[in-house]
C-alpha cells in the first residue's frame, strides 16, 4: 500500500496513458472531469460508465489547540477510487493509507497514534445534469467501515445520506450545496449529525480555477463550522491539481487545515 501511495502522484503527473476497458465510455464522449475533491461540498455529477478515477490528498495537515490541548494530525495520500457502474451511477472506496494523531496536554504530557485510517465505502446515483445543464443533483450512501488503528477512530460502523446539488449563478460563477444526514456513534451512544455545506467557483484564468465554502456540523449539542477556500488547476482534460485551506469558524472545529491534492479520471 506504501508503494502504490508513493506511485499514484508520479503517474498522475506524468499522465501515463491506460487503456479502455471492455465496455468503459469511449474516450471521445467522456464527460468533463468533476471531482469530489478538493472542497467539503460533494459532487453530484458521476464517473462515466466503465471508468476509473482516483482523487488524492499527496497530504493533509490539521492544528488545533482547544482548552490546554493541542493536536496535530498527518493523513498521507488519503483517496478516493471512484469506479462508474452505469452512465448514473458510481461505486467508491474512500481509504487513509496512514495517519498520524499527536496529542500534547497542559502538563507537558505527549501520545502519539499512528497507522491505517478508516475505510468508507460509497455508492452515488445521479438523478438530473450528469450530461449537461444548469442544474444537477445526486444522492450519496456511505457506510464507514472501522479499519483504523488503535486509537484513530471509534472502531464502530458509521454511516451517511447526502444530496449535493449544483447549479449556475452567472457572472461566470458556479454554485453546489449538500445537506447531508450523518449516523454516528461516539462513546456516549447512537447520535445523529445534520451537515450543510455552500460553495461559489469560478474560472479565475484559462485552466485555473477558485473556490469560496461554509460548512456547518451540527448534534448532540456541538457545531462545528469552517470557511474553506482553495484553488484548481487542470492539465488538460483528465488530470486536475488543487491546494486549499480549512479554517476553524467555531470551538469545536479544527484550527486550521492544509492540503494539498490531485485528480485523474482513466
Amino acid at each position: 500500500m506504501r508503494v502504490l501511495s508513493a506511485l499514484v502522484p508520479v503517474i498522475l503527473a506524468a499522465g501515463l496513458p491506460v487503456g479502455e476497458a471492455a465496455g468503459a465510455t469511449p474516450a471521445a464522449v467522456l464527460r468533463e472531469l468533476t471531482t469530489d475533491r478538493p472542497d467539503a461540498t460533494e459532487s453530484p455529477y458521476t464517473v462515466d460508465a466503465g471508468r476509473v478515477q482516483l482523487e488524492l490528498d499527496a497530504a493533509s495537515h490539521t492544528r488545533d489547540r482547544r482548552g490546554g490541548v493541542r493536536t496535530t494530525e498527518w493523513a498521507v495520500a488519503p483517496f478516493n477510487l471512484r469506479y462508474g457502474l452505469t452512465p448514473r451511477t458510481e461505486l467508491a472506496f474512500i481509504v487513509t493509507p496512514y495517519v498520524e494523531v499527536a496529542t500534547r496536554e497542559r502538563n507537558g504530557t505527549r501520545t502519539t497514534a499512528r497507522g491505517f485510517g478508516p475505510t468508507i465505502l460509497r455508492a452515488k446515483v445521479n438523478f438530473l445534469g450528469n450530461d449537461g445543464g444548469e442544474t444537477a443533483l445526486g444522492m450519496i450512501a456511505d457506510v464507514k467501515v472501522p479499519t483504523a488503528a488503535d486509537g484513530l477512530d471509534n472502531d464502530q460502523v458509521e454511516g451517511a445520506l447526502t444530496f449535493p446539488f449544483a447549479y449556475g449563478l452567472g457572472w461566470g460563477w458556479d454554485g453546489a450545496a449538500m445537506t447531508s444526514v450523518e449516523f454516528v456513534r461516539p462513546d456516549a451512544g447512537r447520535r445523529v449529525v445534520w451537515v450543510n455545506t455552500i460553495t461559489f467557483a469560478r474560472e479565475l484564468a484559462p485552466e485555473l480555477g477558485g473556490f469560496l465554502e461554509f460548512t456547518s456540523a451540527a448534534g448532540d449539542g456541538t457545531h462545528v463550522a469552517t470557511f474553506n477556500a482553495g484553488l484548481t488547476r487542470r492539465l488538460g482534460p483528465r488530470v486536475q491539481f488543487d491546494c486549499g485551506v480549512n479554517i476553524g469558524l467555531s470551538r469545536a472545529a479544527a484550527d486550521l487545515t492544509v492540503f494539498a491534492g490531485v485528480a485523474r479520471k482513466f
